[in-house]
């Protein structure tokens, strides 16, 4: 029996259709993976579960009965608990405070003690004992974010629990704790809704599979009915070998050089250059520093120690404007809080970066100029939008991480550092941004790109750095640069082949 029934579901933004007619059912009792690319209405359709859409059709019913559900509330009240791809924390709160919000209620006292002992065993039954939940969840890693997301969710009592790329920014050892938990969840009778993009995770965790495209359901399998080509196939149209576009690119002169780089407390002793038309990727377990590193190039976090050059000169860049005016740019691995203005339209957004060849006289923008230039980039990433006018917020993740890249295509710069560029983007998106950065490194761009996707660093990347604790563990090329040997350095055990 279905515990889960969505009928004949519709939604619009802006005159774009995001659901048309759309159908999904689940049962208690299982893990029941939604796919699709972005834009395919995964979000839309969870939103719309969990009280944050109105659907402007269609009917929900769980447990049998219909369900009318208007608000975040009305989803909570019916047993539904949603964790967006997007985190929705209080950054200035503690753990505790965010795990139990919703329990604080406008008492004037508060029992803290009771409180953060709650939080603490809720953490420890997920194997993440390790954070303080009297910590200020700002000050935590992107991973440990997550985790109190998780956490929160599952303080209430809940027979529906969607889970949004929850392992978006995690570890394979702290994916494992999660996978773990989802199992004993779903054996306790909870139906778990499960998105993501990584597909050995589907394979590894889900009983079935719905797939969505353009708003549609296309339709439901059984899990071990299905192959990974066969999955793609149903999303996109595309052979999974298609993934990552052919290089031509030439190799030339260093265009970024970094001396001895130290960011306390994790970053130490950091050395390595990146030339002309070559892709760098740096793996490594969540935690290494690779994220620091980055930020600490682009002037965004201080460093204690270390030289930069480019071109072969040294430079000072004491803050991102001074980076950005030397010719470097950032996509940060937060998009929502460090790479859009979810508040302000796509062109806005695309053109924001200070060094900008679309400014005219004192700072003002030639607007058809700028609007043809942003347009011919919207329909080369095929980002998905009424218009250039709409506003980022209104866009799917893997939206908005176009309109994040967009703004350096736009300006142009001779190093783009790339923290995540794929992080919670589907197969086909992924292709067109693989090709754009391949378009970038043909066009004379050094790129450095951080990815916890192994594949990813295998296909996009003529080297690939590994870092361990906060230096770099060792390189890989050619014929070594296997998933096994990133494994081996990241993890400092064995050998590497």
């Amino acid at each position: 029996m279905q515990h889960l029934e969505m009928q004949d579901i519709s939604k619009e933004f802006g005159g774009i259709a995001a659901l048309r007619g759309a159908a999904f059912s689940a049962r208690a009792g299982e893990v029941h993976a939604l796919m699709g690319e972005n834009g395919a209405g995964k979000s839309t359709l969870m939103k719309i579960l969990a009280g944050a859409y109105d659907h402007e059709g269609g009917e929900i019913r769980i447990g049998g009965a219909a369900a009318s559900i208007h608000s975040p509330q009305d989803a909570i009240r019916k047993g539904v608990s949603v964790i967006y791809q997007e985190f929705s924390l209080a950054r200035h709160l503690t753990v505790a405070e965010n795990i139990l919000i919703e329990n604080l209620g406008s008492a004037f006292l508060v029992n803290r003690r009771a409180m953060e002992m709650r939080a603490a065993t809720l953490l420890q039954d997920m194997g993440f004992a390790e954070i303080d939940p009297r910590g200020i969840v700002g000050d935590l890693p992107v991973a440990f974010q997550q985790v109190v997301e998780i956490c929160k969710a599952l303080s209430r009592d809940c027979s529906i629990l969607v889970l949004d790329e929850p392992t978006a920014v995690l570890t394979t050892h702290e994916a494992e704790k999660l996978f773990a938990l989802v199992r004993r969840l779903r054996d306790r009778g909870v139906c778990v809704i499960y998105i993501s993009h990584r597909l050995d995770e589907i394979f590894a965790l889900c009983d079935r599979v719905t797939v969505l495209k353009d708003g549609a359901t296309v339709g439901t399998w059984d899990t071990a009915t299905l192959t990974h080509d066969s999955l793609t196939r149903l999303m996109i149209g595309r052979e999974l070998q298609d993934f990552f576009p052919p290089r031509v690119a030439e190799i030339g002169a260093v265009a970024l050089e970094v001396r001895g780089l130290a960011v306390p407390p994790l970053v130490r002793n950091v050395s390595f250059a990146v030339r002309r038309g070559e892709i760098l990727g740096i793996g490594g377990l969540v935690g290494a520093g690779r994220t620091e590193v980055l930020r600490a190039i682009f002037g965004a976090d201080r460093r204690s120690a270390g030289e930069i050059l480019l071109h072969g000169q040294p430079v000072t860049i004491p803050h991102p404007g001074a980076a950005v005016r030397a010719g470097i740019g950032l996509l940060p691995e937060d998009r929502k809080q460090q790479g859009v203005l979810l508040d302000m339209p796509i062109l806005t957004n695309a053109v924001m970066t200070p060094v900008n060849p679309h400014l005219g006289p004192m700072g003002l923008l030639r607007d058809r100029r700028e609007r043809g230039a942003v347009q011919a980039l919207r329909d080369g990433l095929r980002l998905k939008a009424a218009s250039l006018d709409a506003e980022a917020g209104t866009l799917s993740g893997g939206n908005q991480q176009k309109v994040a890249l967009m703004k350096w295509l736009v300006s142009g710069c001779d190093v783009l550092l790339l923290d995540e560029p794929t992080r919670g983007v589907d197969v086909g998106a992924k292709v067109e941004i693989y090709r754009v950065i391949n378009e970038l490194a043909a066009g004379g761009t050094a790129v450095v790109m951080v990815s916890s996707e192994m594949l990813e660093l295998m296909g996009m990347c003529d080297r690939v750095l590994v870092m361990r604790g906060g230096g770099i563990a060792g390189e890989l090329s050619g014929e070594s640069l296997t998933e096994a040997n990133i494994i081996e350095l990241a993890m400092g055990r064995g050998n590497v082949h």
